[in-house]
């Protein structure tokens, strides 16, 4: 199996504090649509650069992690959010 297909992703382990805040972003979220779904992770990553709790590295590594999951538009998608987020 090719290292970046989504079962090895799902095997790697996040910080115990990057699985709380999903738990968190999910509940929040539960019931909507993707739309409303992406505009909350945004929020919570725009908040989190602010508050200088989210780096631009972690953001970069969010992306590469994320990236071979996603097709061409959402993964362009993800890129630009990306970028938006690194400027804040």
């Amino acid at each position: 199996m090719a290292e970046n297909d989504f079962k090895s992703f799902s095997q790697k382990k996040l910080p115990k504090e990057w699985e709380e805040e999903a738990a968190r972003a999910m509940a929040a979220v539960e019931g909507k649509g993707e739309g409303d779904v992406l505009r909350e992770i945004v929020a919570r990553a725009e908040k989190a650069k602010r508050e200088g709790t989210l780096s631009n590295a972690e953001i970069d590594a969010f992306v590469s992690e994320i990236s071979p999951v996603l097709d061409a538009p959402k993964r362009r998608r993800l890129q630009k959010i990306a970028e938006k987020l690194k400027r804040l």
